[in-house]
């Protein structure tokens, strides 16, 4: 990879951090438009895009984010507030900067299309009021500077040239007038004041002395450098201030914020860099801020007060660049605390992780199986720094949920206002980790789920007011642990779901045929039937029963599971409870029919010794009242080897297991305690095969199927309809 090439990757990386930042803070501004560091953080990155694409020769990029970079800067200024419809085409502002940073890429020597152009059009339009061809026929208004004269003052948006000549200038050869008419060959001379405060009356005037002082005011692209240069050799019998023009204050401004946060700057070196001063500047300061030091009784005085006081440059300018320092020192402090990783490169190290893991296992089968009582002691040694890797390196992969929720302010933003619908979204828990690939793959499902209750579950407002509730609705995107496993709800306090044309409409399409033996949990799953659908018209969103089905097997596949639970007119509550990895998880191995199982230990509740004596059972339809407590269960052997008939003479365990707010028992012959299990998924072969989730190695190399939780406790529950009364009644 060239460097040029690696400079647009990173530039790429940088602009999607950056336009990603200013979403979330114009949805911010929806709040609080007051927010002075948001308004400068959407600011800011407006900016950055503008000079980098402008390194890079991405001139439409440039244009396009000048617009929008000028009018959030009168927005930072006070001189135009911030409203809903300007955040609205700011964020498509911030879409259309991201399409056209994808044209560029694609193609950087392209004209731009005509499509983007008439986007860029409109959007420009929107944002000054004006078409973008008549832009260039307006006169911009031009910032002041005050040179203060004894007449009065003199405003125009200029450099202003302070040029106080010494005595001894004409002796010395020095020609005032000369350095004006070179002055001329750079740019115009928009006005000279003179001035002669130290001329001598009458006889006490020297005509050999120079008593003159000029203010001018000079109109001029050249920098302040090349400015300074004109009057390189009167530096000795003159005193020089070079003051940029208002106009400049911002461009010097823009030039620190974009400068690079690589290494922390000197103030001098920061302000030279962006032509805001010169070397000489820093001379002048640097002797004045030396001669201070030799008082004792005066306080040094920091260079840029000394600056400011010498007229080198305007206070704004000095903040602006030691801002910008303690935010570089901040973020050099900062970086050197993390590394970017390439995702692929840590997926292979969790692999290399699982093996070694699988290979701990057959070492430690090794020690018991020989009896090698002297190599224990170094193989428990290897177990806990095994377990120790394998806790830290999936702890790499883990990322905070709250990136992935703040992504859906956006959606219920665009949606709310495309269904004219007032809806407010509330999140918590954001800081809630998980593995990266989880993260990923929940997007799409929560996207859907979310879109769905905006669309059937949050009513229009005059429903809601006629119903007795506020005007606004309301949804909750709330994250926690529980354990080991993720918990995410989204909550709405809509209209709810209506269970009665749940139950019709399933009748129709032929899902159940009576209700009458439903829960109303079970019923309220039936949503996430293919093409069940209770709304009677279809919307561009949803009411077409197409992709709730999607939506629960997309989360069922990365182990986890989703309910509902609704209250007619109150609102609705989708729970999804997912682990938090994929890779590596603690299991409990148990056996039946002389074949290993793995169950997720965060699933375990407790495991106790089947005892009839003890317990009331119902060893027909599968029930079991312990302590009190009815609770299904079912037999592994039973169910993965058709056992017909038990041998009530062999002892069994009962495991009790934990899906969501569901218990069920699975009977085994023998536990064998917790196993650190490396997730190895089946292949296509077995994929149909139910009750099992993927598989994993034993230390012996034999391989143990790792259990589907969730379907096996549906199958020991599904006959629940017909539990024996004289349980139910002991319950």
């Amino acid at each position: 990879m060239s460097e040029l090439d690696a400079a647009l990757e990173t530039f790429a990386q940088e602009a999607q951090e950056l336009l990603t930042e200013m979403e979330d803070s114009l949805l911010i501004l929806e709040d609080t438009p007051d927010d002075s560091e948001t308004i400068n953080s959407v600011f800011r990155a407006m900016h950055t895009i503008k000079g980098s694409s402008g390194l890079f020769g991405f001139n439409i990029i440039v244009a396009f984010t000048h617009e929008a970079e000028t009018i959030l800067d009168q927005v930072r200024n006070g001189e135009r507030s911030i409203d809903a419809a300007l955040i609205s085409t700011l964020l498509d502002c911030k879409d259309h900067t991201i399409n056209l940073l994808e044209f560029c890429f694609e193609t950087p020597e392209a004209d731009l299309s005509d499509e983007l152009k008439q986007v860029s059009d409109k959007l420009i339009e929107q944002l000054t009021g004006k078409a973008p061809q008549d832009q260039s026929l307006t006169t911009t208004e031009e910032n002041t500077a005050e040179v203060e004269t004894e007449g009065g003052n003199i405003s125009s948006d200029n450099w202003l040239i302070s040029l106080d000549f010494q005595q001894d200038a004409l002796r010395n050869g020095m020609d005032p007038l000369s350095f004006i008419r070179y002055l001329k060959t750079i740019g115009s001379i928009e006005q000279i004041l003179t001035h002669t405060p130290e001329l001598p009356s009458g006889n006490d005037m020297d005509p050999e002395s120079c008593y003159l002082q000029f203010r001018i005011l000079f109109k001029s692209d050249a920098d302040k450098q090349t400015i300074e240069e004109v009057f390189e050799f009167a530096s000795d019998d003159c005193d020089i201030k070079i003051l940029p023009p208002d106009s400049k204050i911002e461009h010097y401004l823009n030039l620190l914020d974009s400068q690079p946060e690589e290494q922390v700057s000197l103030l001098g070196d920061m302000l030279v860099k962006t032509g805001a001063i010169t070397e000489n500047d820093i001379k002048k300061a640097l002797t004045a801020q030396s001669n201070s030091s030799q008082d004792e009784a005066e306080t040094i005085k920091p260079l840029g007060e000394i600056l400011v006081e010498q007229q080198a440059i305007q206070q704004p300018v000095v903040e602006e660049a030691l801002k910008k320092q303690e935010q570089t020192r901040k973020k050099v402090a900062t970086d050197a605390s993390y590394i970017r990783v390439d995702s692929n490169k840590l997926g292979q190290l969790i692999n290399l992780v699982g093996e070694l893991v699988i290979s701990g296992a057959a070492m430690n089968l090794m020690v018991e199986r020989h009896g090698l009582a002297d190599v224990e002691e170094i193989a428990t040694s290897m177990n806990t720094l095994v377990s120790d890797i394998r806790d830290t390196a999936l702890e790499l992969r883990m990322v905070q949920i709250g990136e992935t929720f703040s992504r859906f302010r956006r959606v219920v933003r665009d949606v709310s206002k495309e269904l004219n619908k007032d809806i407010e979204l509330t999140i918590s828990g954001g800081e809630s980790e998980l593995d990266k690939t989880v993260v990923e793959k929940i997007n799409d499902p929560l996207t859907h789920l979310i879109r769905n209750s905006l669309d059937h579950g949050i009513e229009l407002p005059e429903q809601r007011l006629q119903a007795g509730k506020p005007a606004q609705g309301h949804i909750s995107l709330n994250a926690f642990h529980e354990s080991g496993h993720i918990v995410i709800q989204i909550i709405d306090d809509g209209a709810g779901l209506d269970s009665e044309k749940i139950v019709a409409k399933a009748i129709s399409n032929g899902l159940i045929t009576s209700a009458d033996d439903m829960s109303q949990q079970e019923i309220f799953n039936l949503i996430f039937e293919a093409g069940l659908s209770t709304k009677k018209q279809a919307s561009s969103l949803s009411g077409r029963g197409v992709g709730m089905d999607v939506v629960k097997r997309n989360i069922e596949a990365l182990r986890g599971s989703v309910d509902i639970n609704s209250i007619d007119g109150k609102g609705t509550t989708i729970t999804i409870h997912l682990p938090l990895t994929l890779a590596i998880i603690d299991g409990f191995m148990v056996e039946t029919e002389q074949e290993r199982y793995i169950i997720p230990l965060s699933m375990v509740e407790e495991c106790v010794e089947m005892d009839e004596k003890e317990w009331e059972i119902d060893d027909i339809q599968h029930y079991v009242n312990l302590r009190g407590e009815v609770m299904p269960y079912l037999h592994l052997g039973d169910y993965f080897h058709n056992r017909t008939h038990h041998n009530k003479t062999s002892r069994e365990s009962l495991v009790v297991v934990r899906f969501g707010q569901t218990k069920a028992g699975f009977v085994v012959d023998e536990l064998l305690g917790e196993h650190q299990t490396v997730i190895k998924p089946l292949g296509k072969v077995f994929q149909s095969l139910k009750g099992v989730t993927g598989a994993t190695v034993l230390g012996d190399g034999n391989v143990a199927l790792i259990l589907d939780v969730q379907g096996l406790i549906h199958q020991a529950t599904k006959n629940k309809q017909r539990m024996p009364s004289r349980l139910t009644s002991a319950a």
